[in-house]
């Protein structure tokens, strides 16, 4: 009768910590793989604290912010509009796709601000 998977592979029986030069190697591959694949701990644990270089007065009442940021918002979808309209291709897929995304939050602003006018 035939055999129909093949042999297993040869592997070598050697263990990785069988001479001080493969224990080095072994440990410097270690050191790599954890330094490129393991996630930064002392970054994600660390918590969140916003930049204090530039800050919005307090006092500043939520409808000048909100309209604030609807100007904002519009002058990038703007810009976008503009800059997509030089490239072709796949760029300006991208663009026109992050300019919808502003549209779409300088909707979300102008809403809130139109509730902020109603409530005030």
């Amino acid at each position: 009768m035939c055999k129909i998977t093949p042999n297993p592979p040869e592997t070598d029986p050697a263990s990785p910590y069988e001479s001080n030069d493969s224990k080095k190697f072994h440990h410097a591959a270690e050191r790599a793989l954890d330094h490129y694949l393991k996630p930064a701990t002392a970054i994600m644990a660390a918590p969140y604290k916003p930049s204090t270089m530039f800050l919005i007065n307090p006092e500043t009442d939520a409808e000048s912010l909100l309209a604030n940021a609807c100007e904002s918002l519009a002058s990038a979808s703007v810009m976008l509009g503009d800059v997509a309209g030089l490239v072709d291709g796949p760029i300006r897929k991208t663009l026109l796709g992050i300019a919808q995304v502003v549209m779409l939050g300088e909707l979300a602003v102008n809403r809130a601000l139109d509730k902020v006018e109603i409530a005030g």
